[in-house]
C-alpha cells in the first residue's frame, strides 16, 4: 500500500516551495494537461506527460499563453524562466 501511495504522489505535479498554498488550476490544451499555480505576483506552469523531440517549442508557447488565461494577469516576459516542462515568472494584475 505504501508503494502505491508513493507511486501516485510521483504522478502529481508538485509546485516549487514558493507556490505552496497558491491557487491551483488544471487545464488541458491541444491534448496535453498543465497545472498552473499562481499568487498575486508569481506564476508557475507545469506540463504533465511526455513530450517528444520537436514538440517543445509549441508546448512552451502554449504554456505562456495559458498564463493570462488562467490568472487574468499579464506575464512580465523578462522574468520568465524554465522550459517546456516547468516555467515560472512574475505577473502583473
Amino acid at each position: 500500500m505504501l508503494l502505491l501511495c508513493l507511486g501516485l504522489m510521483a504522478c502529481t505535479p508538485t509546485p516549487a516551495p514558493e507556490f505552496f498554498g497558491a491557487t491551483r488550476t488544471q487545464v488541458s490544451r491541444d491534448g496535453r494537461s498543465y497545472v498552473v499555480y499562481h499568487t498575486p505576483k508569481r506564476v508557475e506552469v507545469i506540463r504533465q506527460g511526455y513530450a517528444r523531440r520537436g514538440e517543445h517549442q509549441a508546448i512552451r508557447a502554449t504554456m505562456i499563453n495559458l498564463i493570462p488565461h488562467v490568472t487574468g494577469c499579464t506575464l512580465v516576459a523578462s522574468t520568465l524562466q524554465g522550459d517546456s516542462g516547468e516555467m515560472r515568472g512574475n505577473i502583473r494584475c
